[in-house]
């Protein structure tokens, strides 16, 4: 059922909100799983003045329960100093259908006691799923509230990545993008940035100091804009990117390059907490002509290399793993045996929403008729039918995020079931079960007001 501003005011007033210059929901004003449903669905789908009033009610509803977006900075410099370990934090790319997706994974993490975990958006992500940061927020802390989880949430602005190309033609235009982006994230509560401007590094220089320059003084030119932007009371955590996910092996010594510039192009301040590094993997996985997924070896030593040298010699919390959600789940284990601090998931959680056998063909049909309808042009000349429908068809969420809104409960549930399950086991190979308490000792999580829109405003007015 759709929602009127009118029907927001209602609700807000029903919960206790307060007149004055601050309004703010009471402590304990938890809306009924009727009205979350409701307040999602229009932070998803509603028009924007509408939308943004559901982003805002959600916000206020999670700071009166307790639930407030956070940083892992204090987590990741602790475990630097090698005060915590073993473990893996799992960094899941929700890429659509996110309020209903993330209840699986809260519902999943509740029952190990799981806090150690981040939701977080690529900006490709944001373009092609048509979910701007802000209404990514939403549906992660209106999901937390729906399934009673308490305590700091950490959401992730994966990949603010520097175009290489762009960069060549207009440096200041560039930068100027990705400036405004970060503005953005961070208006969202994004407390965990991940710069990545491992797209020019130059391999063809002569010095590995030379190769990565570039990228550790842009790293560290949005690393400072991070911390002019971030509010009183937060440190962000800012994470580097040292590889390029698909090309070769990242090498310790690629990582001294790298900081051998990074501090000094940084001057005072705070720096990055963690190296995002190539050990084997391609985002998606390397598809083959008939569409399944080639064997991937993940070169651990790699990762359990880089982050000892990180550690030890730089303080960070350690290496990054990306493109990891389509590896099979036995070696999901093998990451916090070798220290890896964080893994980027993904297209493992796609692939299972729309492959599922209780997905209607009917809407199967729709997915693939929509990817040869908006993104023919995207086909490669050497891909068939398969690699392209399973490469493309995460773009599909623009136009179908209603269309999974209104799938029936008989559909949706078993789909929920099933991504409950996999984030479980999950949650479980990389042994975040049981941080509550290592989350509660070193994070530290203020209220960040937001402004009311402007539309709200009038409507509560009225």
């Amino acid at each position: 059922m759709d929602i009127r501003l009118s029907d927001l005011v209602t609700d807000l007033q029903r919960l206790g909100l307060s007149a004055g210059p601050d309004p703010r929901l009471p402590e304990g004003a938890i809306p009924d799983p009727a009205t979350l449903d409701r307040w999602a669905r229009a932070a998803a789908l509603a028009p924007p003045d509408v939308r943004h009033a559901a982003i805002w009610a959600i916000r206020q509803a999670a700071y009166a329960t307790g639930i407030r977006p956070a940083s892992l900075q204090g987590l990741y410099q602790a475990r630097g100093r090698e005060e915590w370990g073993g473990r893996t934090v799992p960094a899941m790319n929700l890429r659509g259908w996110t309020y209903h997706t993330c209840r699986a994974a809260f519902r999943a993490a509740r029952k190990i006691r799981a806090s150690l975990l981040a939701f977080e958006q690529a900006v490709a992500e944001a373009m092609y799923a048509a979910q701007r940061p802000a209404e990514f927020t939403a549906g992660v802390l209106a999901a937390a509230l729906r399934e009673g989880y308490r305590g700091p949430v950490f959401i992730q602005a994966d990949h603010v990545q520097v175009n290489a190309a762009s960069y060549r033609k207009d440096p200041d235009g560039e930068v100027g993008k990705l400036t405004e982006l970060i503005r953005e994230q961070v208006a969202a509560s994004y407390f965990n940035i991940d710069i990545d401007a491992s797209t020019v590094v130059d391999l063809s220089l002569p010095t590995l100091k030379d190769q990565q320059c570039l990228n550790a003084e842009l790293t560290a030119r949005f690393t400072r804009l991070v911390r002019e932007l971030e509010p009183p009371g937060v440190t962000i955590s800012v994470g580097a990117e040292i590889g390029e996910v698909g090309a070769h092996n990242t090498t310790p010594d690629e990582l001294r390059a790298f900081m051998a510039t990074y501090p000094t192009a940084l001057g005072k301040g705070t720096g990055v907490t963690k190296v995002s590094v190539n050990s084997g993997t391609t985002h998606g996985g390397k598809v083959l002509p008939d569409g399944s997924l080639a064997k991937v070896t993940v070169a651990f030593d790699t990762l359990a290399e880089i982050s000892r040298v990180g550690r030890r010699e730089f303080g960070l919390a350690g290496a990054v793993q990306h493109g990891a959600s389509t590896l099979p789940m036995e070696n999901f284990s093998r990451f916090p045996e070798s220290e890896t601090v964080e893994i980027h998931l993904a297209l493992g959680f796609n692939n299972l929403i729309f492959d599922h056998p209780k997905l209607p063909q009917a809407v199967k049909d729709e997915i693939r008729a929509y990817v040869f309808a908006h993104h023919a042009n995207e086909r490669k000349a050497d891909q068939t039918e398969a690699q392209f429908v399973y490469t493309t068809r995460k773009k599909v969420w623009a136009g179908m995020k209603e269309r999974f809104w209104n799938l029936p409960d008989d559909v949706q549930t078993p789909i929920l079931t099933s991504l409950e399950g996999m984030f479980g086991d999950m949650f479980e190979r990389l042994k975040v079960g049981g941080t509550d308490e290592l989350v509660a000792r070193y994070t530290t999580a203020p209220i960040v007001t937001i402004p009311m829109p402007q539309p709200l405003q009038a409507a509560l007015k009225g």
